[in-house]
């Protein structure tokens, strides 16, 4: 039985109502907020274990109110939006949700992405060592394996991979990868980027042109993918 606590900031009654049903036909405590001033309230006063916040709130930007958030709150935020732009979704990605669904969404998607959104906060004590699929990635000895062999990584390409790894499940933009890895000066060389990614799938990807464990998220980043 699920015993997480989820915030719902959204002003559309019809949605609320949906995702109130939804998350506790599957166990889940909800509350609810209509607006940016009382999702902030609520979240303060009694923090929740995941928000699902909407970007199109009645008196506040959802963009701003998830910036103010992340000042304090750690848990995970799920951007849920009608807001359909590469732009509205890179931003929301670079100030710290980790994820972004599109209205009209499909609700076994959601609780997908709830599902791995909240795993993703209990596993970083066991995130040292990674397997899944063959892949064994020891985070502490900086040590990658592919079906029990070593694979030989490049100190950036480890890099890329780990951050990668670390933040399993979570969308990660192409800003923040070029940021985290190469420095604030190359958030704009995404060429980098793309080279290296495709290096490393070569690696360790069973077929890089339909990988499994690096997935590319159109437009905006890359994903490792979240284990079951």
């Amino acid at each position: 039985m699920n015993s997480a606590e989820i915030l719902i900031i959204d002003d559309e009654v019809q949605i609320r109502k949906l995702l109130e049903i939804t998350l506790q036909s599957n166990d889940y405590k909800v509350n609810e907020a209509a607006t940016a001033k009382e999702g902030l309230i609520a979240a303060a006063n009694h923090p929740p274990d995941l928000i699902i916040l909407d970007l199109g709130l009645p008196d506040e930007s959802g963009h701003e109110v998830l910036q103010k958030l992340r000042g304090w709150f750690s848990k995970p935020v799920i951007i849920l939006s009608v807001q359909s732009s590469e732009e509205d979704i890179v931003k929301a990605l670079d100030n710290g949700a980790n994820d972004y669904l599109i209205k009209p969404f499909r609700t076994g998607e959601l609780l997908a992405r709830i599902r791995s959104a909240l795993r993703e906060t209990t596993k970083e004590e066991n995130n040292a060592v990674i397997n899944y699929n063959g892949l064994h990635i020891d985070l502490s000895l900086r040590i990658v394996k592919k079906d029990n062999e070593i694979v030989k990584l490049t100190a950036t390409e480890y890099s890329l991979l780990a951050l990668l790894a670390k933040n399993e499940g979570k969308v990660l933009t192409h800003q923040y990868l070029l940021r985290e890895v190469w420095g604030p000066g190359y958030v704009s060389q995404s060429q980098y980027l793309r080279v290296f990614i495709a290096q490393l799938r070569k690696k360790i990807e069973n077929d890089p042109n339909s990988p499994e464990f690096i997935l590319t998220e159109s437009g905006v980043g890359y994903r490792f993918v979240a284990r079951e």
